[in-house]
């Protein structure tokens, strides 16, 4: 019998000391826990891990496909389709929609999310059950699954138009997700048609109805992407999933389902953003969250499906070919994280509707995936890493502490209804734009590296708003079947619907994108290019190049986050420049560069006569010191550094009215 092949003999024995020693070296002396850091919702990410961290020889995250579900609700993955490749189809008509839908489904996608909007701006214009057949015409749902996504001016419409899908002939072997969420319905616009447990208990028992129907469907959706998209931290998405999840739960139980089928009939969807260790760890702890509710409710071993979609908040209108990189990164953590489906938004998502090419490369990013790097071959690839389950632990505690709070406070209807989760949230956005203004946290290509002759990328031509949708006769209302016979009989959606619009009854959960006060900055410069009067800044550099080129390019990124121009003319030129754009009736700004030697001996001079050139603002790049009252007193207006905040001091130094 061969020997025993040791492939660690021939290396020294790993040693912290050791490693300690040679990070503080690396460091220039600094400790090795300078490089820890927490996650937005303070949870520790230290640099180094070891097995007393997590005692791996213990298995306590145990199998993939066995308690606590960690690692997987499933043992194995389909090897040819480790998960569910899902597209977004938008077209606002119904032929253009399946048209779209074929083309994503021949091009490698294997499930559609069908976005539905009435008013044809976010998604497609469904009226009626003929509706429905006209975008499905032609397709399999018993091999390719079909989700709702009611969105913008049918976001109160997903029971209604669940029945008209139910009744536009699909078979009773299609695999549908309808995608109910009363809940989040609530939480995103602050708004229901009635009240609140009086809603979700009906819904409850259209679930019930739904999956009666369709045995392979599911009826609800446990959508955990609003709070994330309004700001909120890892560990409120994941607490928001649990106490929604177990409200849906508890509903269908008291209409009479079991806690298997009623577990059976969730879909859970989480935002995945670009932090890989962070977002592959939040997926594992979902898992065992839910795996622990559900063990609660009396059905253990509850398969959980979850859909991992690409976090929107992310994405950037300016420079937007910067978010091919982040949806790349959010499909590797979704994938290996163990996302049962992934859905990436296209990089063109903030300029509006996707564009073939756009689609085209939501599919083939998850094909490479998948196909050429075998994101898919290894189950749960992250198990036994000590930093990921550790990490994976800490966030599932944190959560779940949270949760239990939810429901000591009644559950999240009441905790909603009170506004304290939203509150909470609010902060969570508070905390994060701070950090961005301040340049604490970055957005590439928008608080940091700008493109100010970037190409912007195409995207389909925007739908024409269409609000001919109108009612014959009163709203049917009532349960799902009569809902279902009424399309049958030729009902259109507002027939369907409920009467009146919903009242204001709590403070919306809004989504935000992390780079949206940056690209006002941009919208304001090219505004006032367009009239003629390009923002400029100019660059006053002091002594030689290798003194000013670190805070002379620190200022173009600083201004050029604005779409300010920087020229940085001679010096000898300069005051002369001054001079003359006084003369033109221009207010010229300038901004001072070199080194803080250099700013000892020749800031306060050049400030001064910059002053009487008649500069309107006079900038120094760099913290003032104790030197700040006799620069203020040579003329030095303002002061830029690390640490400051961006867009404040932007619309300041420019001019401009505070938003």
């Amino acid at each position: 019998m061969a020997d025993e092949l040791s492939l660690s003999a021939e290396f020294p024995r790993a040693d912290e000391r050791l490693w300690r020693e040679l990070a503080t070296k690396a460091l220039d002396g600094a400790a090795p826990e300078t490089l820890n850091s927490r996650t937005q919702h303070g949870v520790a990410v230290r640099a180094l891990y070891t097995e007393a961290d997590w005692p791996s020889a213990l298995n306590p995250s145990g199998a993939p496909g066995a308690a606590p579900f960690t690692r997987g609700s499933v043992s194995e993955r389909d090897p040819y389709l480790p998960w569910d490749i899902r597209q977004e189809v938008t077209s606002p008509r119904p032929l253009d929609a399946s048209r779209e839908l074929l083309e994503a489904l021949e091009g490698g996608a294997s499930s559609i999310e069908l976005l539905l909007d009435r008013t044809g701006q976010s998604g497609v214009q469904i009226w009626s059950a003929s509706d429905f057949a006209t975008v499905l015409e032609g397709v399999r749902l018993d091999l390719a699954s079909l989700s709702l996504a009611p969105v913008g001016g049918s976001l109160f419409e997903g029971l209604p138009l669940a029945a008209l899908l139910a009744s536009s002939g699909v078979s009773a072997d299609a695999r549908i997700d309808f995608n109910l969420d009363p809940i989040g319905v609530m939480a995103k616009t602050g708004r229901l048609q009635s009240g609140p447990s009086d809603l979700v208990a009906s819904f409850a028992a259209a679930a019930i109805d739904m999956t009666s129907a369709f045995p392979r469907s599911t009826a609800l959706r446990v959508d955990a992407r609003i709070v994330h998209e309004a700001g909120g931290t890892e560990v409120q998405e994941l607490a928001y999933m649990a106490a929604t999840g177990a409200e849906y739960v508890r509903s269908q139980m008291m209409a009479g389902a079991s806690a298997r089928a009623a577990c059976r009939n969730l879909v859970f969807s989480l935002s995945v953003g670009p932090d890989l260790q962070v977002e592959l760890a939040k997926l594992r702890a979902a898992r065992r969250i839910w795996a622990q509710i559900a063990d609660a409710f009396g059905a253990s071993a509850a398969e959980m499906r979850i859909l991992g979609c690409s976090s929107r908040r992310m994405l950037s209108r300016r420079d937007s070919w910067v978010n091919v990189l982040r949806t790349t990164a959010s499909c590797f953590a979704a994938g290996v994280g163990g996302a049962d489906i992934v859905l990436l938004s296209a990089f063109t998502d903030p300029l509006g509707r996707p564009g073939p090419a756009a689609r085209r490369l939501c599919r083939n990013t998850q094909i490479i995936a998948q196909e050429e790097s075998g994101l898919g071959k290894v189950m749960d690839p992250a198990g036994g890493a000590w930093a990921l389950e550790r990490l994976t632990e800490d966030l599932a505690a944190a959560a779940w502490g949270l949760f239990q709070q939810v429901e000591r406070d009644g559950g999240i209807l009441k905790t909603l209804s009170a506004g304290r989760f939203q509150a909470a949230v609010a902060q969570a956005r508070t905390e994060r734009e701070q950090a961005l203004a301040r340049r604490k946290e970055w957005v590439t290509g928008v608080n940091d590296f700008p493109d100010l002759t970037e190409r912007t990328p195409p995207v389909a031509d925007p739908p024409v708003r269409d609000d001919r949708l109108v009612a014959r006769h009163p709203s049917v209302g009532g349960s799902f079947s009569a809902l279902c016979a009424a399309a049958l009989e030729g009902a259109n959606l507002a027939e369907l619907s409920f009467d009146g619009e919903p009242a204001p009854l709590v403070a919306p959960l809004a989504p935000f994108r992390l780079s949206e006060p940056f690209e006002a900055l941009r919208d304001r410069s090219e505004a006032a290019a367009a009239s003629g009067a390009a923002p400029e800044v100019l660059l006053a550099v002091l002594g030689p190049l290798s003194e000013h080129s670190a805070r002379a390019t620190y200022a173009q990124n600083f201004f050029g986050v604005a779409g300010v121009a920087t020229p940085s003319p001679s010096p000898e030129h300069l005051l002369e420049l001054v001079r003359r754009q006084v003369s033109a009736g221009r207010a010229p700004i300038v901004c001072l560069c070199g080194s803080d030697k250099r700013y000892a001996a020749e800031a306060q001079p050049a400030a001064s006569a910059l002053r009487d050139a008649g500069a309107a603002r006079i900038i120094l790049a760099g913290r003032p010191g104790d030197s700040e009252a006799a620069l203020r007193s040579a003329g030095v207006t303002d002061f830029i550094y690390v640490g400051v905040d961006v867009p404040a001091t932007l619309t300041d130094i420019m001019g401009w009215p505070q938003a």
